[in-house]
């Protein structure tokens, strides 16, 4: 037992360090782009200059791309070999790719294209170690506690996102990038240590091509009607609330200062932090299907909400002048408390999702595979979410990003509950089945 204990400490700290880095990177990538300059550096390829529009874009853009074309191999490869070599190896490039990013000399041309290179492979590490710690999770947990010790590893993957968001940007101002990228160098490695020395080595070896089996699974096709169209809604509502908050309020937002912002972000992940581990161990208890239900339909129902936070702010007479962030309008607090509730509905949904796939890939028959479905389903939403809430935001109008996304989580619900009525009959069942 204490042997089991510590290897899900380690797997904890993979993810606790893999979320540090990722959000730091978000954090700075601003910087990043004043530095790099792309207006003023043209970068050629093949005898063609790309635009600064498109090269900005790149900056995320290579990173997901690397995500999505990564998926399927290192999915493949932790079913059929070892995982914990395949996390080790993750590991290692994402140490190399953190470790290249303050050697980039930001002042000369084709500064741009190594950087969307180390962003590939960041994005390649990012995947490996995600993918193999919760695969590893999933098959160290018995099937009735999996769901909880997936949230405490979520848990700790939001407890970096936190404390990444609130300080990345104060030590960037202090000491500059060389420290921070040390700090995260060291993280992983400390952790590869851990992994290498407490993690034993996986047993479990699956032939063939398990995604091909998996993909017609009846409960993670089920649930995958859901997801597709809730990715749309999770990456308009994360993305957009931000920005709704920060921007002019001639671009329809409300106009808040950087740390206004931060506290509208992190709220979601403080809040989606401290209960997920619970909220896991319900669901190991009553379910999957119901918690999964039940978050995605609250997270919609929220997120139709946000647009109104001015009016609620009004209606209520809330303070506007606060401690550390001066006067604000009336809708900053509804919309922390709207973020927060955002955050809590989400924790009823994603521990129970992981914990369904991790269920059906378990046994020998792939969990990483089952993992790299559900991030597959994932995928085309996060790509659609972002240029379909720029053209709402500007054609349309600000509201209609979260009226939209609010929609898509709703209407993903309502299909994932149409299937379990149709294979296991209306009524409770439906839901309490699985």
């Amino acid at each position: 037992m204490e042997s089991k204990r510590l290897q899900f400490y380690g797997l904890y700290l993979t993810r606790f360090a893999g979320g540090f880095g990722f959000i730091t990177l978000i954090t700075l990538l601003p910087e990043y782009i004043d530095l790099l300059n792309p207006q003023d550096f043209a970068v050629p390829i093949l005898g063609l200059t790309l635009s600064a529009g498109f090269v900005i874009g790149m900056y995320t853009t290579g990173f997901t791309l690397a995500q999505t074309v990564a998926v399927v191999p290192l999915a493949w490869a932790g079913d059929r070999f070892d995982k914990r070599y395949v996390l080790l190896g993750s590991l290692l490039v994402g140490i190399v790719a953190y470790a290249l990013f303050p050697l980039i000399d930001t002042s000369v041309p084709g500064a741009s294209l190594l950087f969307i290179l180390a962003r590939a492979l960041q994005g390649v590490a990012v995947t490996g170690a995600s993918l193999m710690s919760l695969s590893l999770v999933g098959e160290l947990a018995s099937e009735g506690t999996r769901a909880n010790h997936i949230g405490k590893a979520n848990a700790a993957n939001f407890a970096a996102s936190v404390l990444g968001s609130l300080s990345a940007g104060a030590l960037y101002e202090l000491l500059g990038f060389t420290p921070i990228f040390s700090l995260i160098v060291v993280l992983l490695s400390v952790a590869t240590g851990i992994v290498w020395i407490f993690v034993s080595p996986d047993k479990t070896r699956v032939k063939g091509f398990p995604f091909s089996d998996l993909a017609l699974n009846r409960r993670i096709v089920t649930i995958s009607s859901f997801r597709a169209q809730y990715a749309v809604a999770v990456t308009l509502v994360r993305t957009w609330v931000p920005i709704y908050a920060g921007v002019s309020m001639a671009s329809g937002g409300l106009a808040y200062g950087a740390l206004a912002v931060s506290v509208t972000v992190t709220t979601e992940k403080f809040c989606n932090m401290l209960l997920q581990p619970h909220t896991g161990r319900l669901s190991d208890r009553y379910g999957r299907a119901l918690f999964v239900f039940f978050g995605g339909g609250l997270y919609g129902l929220i997120a139709l909400a946000v647009p109104f936070s001015p009016e609620i702010g009004t209606y209520f007479g809330v303070p506007t002048d606060l401690p550390f962030l001066g006067p604000l309008t009336p809708a900053f607090l509804p919309l922390a408390v709207l973020s927060g509730l955002l955050g809590i509905a989400d924790s009823f949904r994603e521990p129970a999702s992981m914990a369904l796939f991790a269920d059906e890939g378990s046994g020998g028959k792939g969990v990483a595979s089952s993992f790299g479905i559900r991030e597959l389903v994932w995928r085309p939403g996060s790509v659609i979410g972002p240029l379909l809430g720029g053209w709402l935001m500007a054609e349309v109008g600000m509201a209609w990003v979260f009226y939209v996304g609010g929609a898509s989580a709703i209407t993903g619900v309502l299909t994932m509950l149409g299937v379990l009525v149709y294979h296991n009959g209306t009524g409770a069942r439906a839901l309490t089945e699985w």
